[in-house]
């Protein structure tokens, strides 16, 4: 009965949300969490195949990239695309999407998860497979440091959970410690760019978890990903079960395990994110030409999306605040392109989950990347905190004359348009992204 009455009631406050227009995303799951029962996803019956997707970044992508390819190959998928990873988000999508006696009515659910709620969505039910992108210092108001995000995570496995690890991240194949069931690795072997020592002065993990000798390299991708091993023999990154390589930048394309893959766009961490899907869909014993051919066919993706702007192309990278590694990626994305290029830069708040103004983590961010480069023309600063990243892209000794402060939002596209030239790239946290885009669209049709 109290499934019931869960389902329905979670059900009717939905509709009540959007016949107000207000995001009914997590309310009703807020509502029967505190009101109804805390346990009610345990109770419910659950689809043939759980994927759970969690890590510090990229979950999004990869999940819409396994998205695809399972509907591409006629698995019936649900996927909470809004964002709202959390236990209240799962409950609304869940019973949403089952029938008043709690049946499922998806195949497959896909769960992009946030890694301080995913022990509370999976408490007794657990996921068939889980996904770990990364662990990187991320949030760190709200979540500490990488090894609590790690103990986090751990708290809702069992050996029941098959792992699928990107060991490139040594936090990340900790796990392997930890688990005793079934685990699938992937990572990108040597690829152009790389580099033989670190340029972080501080990595968010370098030593390893047996004996607490100091890891050594053969080469990093970026912060503290790459490959590496304990001189003791106690711990490495080990052979992979899907690899890539051969990334080709300019081409948009990369290997996996010796297939061709086209990417959506020439990033790293895509890279990544193909990885996971193809290594998760082959696990599933999806015919690996299908698999290559759905990902062949990607228009687009949750990030990177492309607009234009009075025939100026215009790219929007999410750029995850608080989160130095992510924005990293979102740098690395943009001095790899050719030609001459603008970038929007800033954010109005520092966190969607919690109040905070702390922006030391901005000094984390290797803006000096951009300093390196000559093909920058403009640099727009957006948002309440424009002065603070103005500041601290003078402190990376990019030229003043670049550094353009905006004030009135409303004006952005206009001083884009008359100010700069060539590309253009946005480097936003996900609040700011619909703000760009709106006054995009806008200004285009004008």
């Amino acid at each position: 009965m109290k499934v019931i009455i869960a389902v329905l009631i979670n059900k009717l406050i939905t509709i009540v949300c959007k016949l107000f227009r207000f995001n009914g995303a997590q309310f009703p799951g807020s509502f029967v969490y505190d009101h109804i029962d805390k346990n009610i996803l345990d109770k419910i019956s659950h689809p043939k195949i759980t994927i759970a997707v969690t890590g510090s970044s990229g979950k999004g992508t990869t999940c819409n990239l396994i998205k695809n390819v399972l509907i591409d190959n006629n698995y019936s998928v649900l996927l909470n695309e809004s964002g709202n990873n959390g236990i209240n988000g799962a409950i609304s999508l869940i019973l949403n999407n089952s029938t008043l006696t709690g049946k499922f009515k998806k195949d497959v659910l896909i769960l992009e998860c946030d890694e301080r709620h995913l022990h509370h969505i999976f408490k007794k039910w657990k996921p068939n497979y889980l996904i770990i992108t990364n662990i990187t210092r991320d949030q760190p108001t709200r979540n500490g440091t990488p090894e609590e995000v790690f103990s986090e995570i751990l708290k809702a496995i069992n050996d029941n959970v098959h792992l699928i690890l990107n060991v490139d991240d040594p936090l990340v194949n900790r796990f392997k410690l930890h688990h005793n069931g079934k685990i699938t690795t992937y990572g990108m072997n040597k690829i152009t760019g790389d580099k033989k020592d670190t340029i972080l002065n501080n990595l968010d993990f370098a030593y390893c978890p047996v004996c607490f000798n100091k890891l050594k390299y053969d080469y990093y991708h970026y912060g503290h990903i790459g490959s590496y091993k304990c001189l003791n023999n106690d711990f490495e990154r080990g052979k992979l079960d899907y690899y890539g390589d051969k990334l080709d930048y300019s081409n948009n394309k990369f290997n996996i395990n010796n297939n061709t893959i086209k990417l959506t766009n020439n990033a790293l961490f895509m890279c990544y994110a193909y990885l996971a899907c193809y290594s998760l869909c082959n696990i599933l014993n999806i015919k690996e030409e299908n698999i290559i051919n759905s990902l062949n066919n990607i228009k687009d993706s949750k990030r990177g999306k492309s607009l234009s702007l009075k025939n100026r192309k215009l790219t929007m990278l999410e750029s995850k605040n608080e989160n130095n590694l992510s924005y990293f990626q979102s740098l690395n994305y943009i001095i790899h392109q050719d030609g001459i290029k603008t970038i929007i830069l800033g954010f109005d708040n520092v966190s969607r989950r919690y109040k905070t103004t702390d922006i030391s983590w901005l000094y984390d961010v290797d803006f000096e990347m951009l300093a390196n480069d000559k093909n920058i023309d403009k640099i727009f600063c957006i948002g309440k905190f424009r002065y603070d990243v103005a500041l601290r892209l003078e402190y990376a000794n990019i030229d003043k004359n670049k550094i353009i402060l905006v004030d009135d939002l409303d004006n952005i596209m206009s001083l884009v348009d008359t100010k700069s030239k060539g590309d253009i790239y946005t480097m936003v946290c996900f609040d700011m992204t619909s703000i760009i885009r709106k006054k995009a669209l806008e200004y285009e049709t004008n």
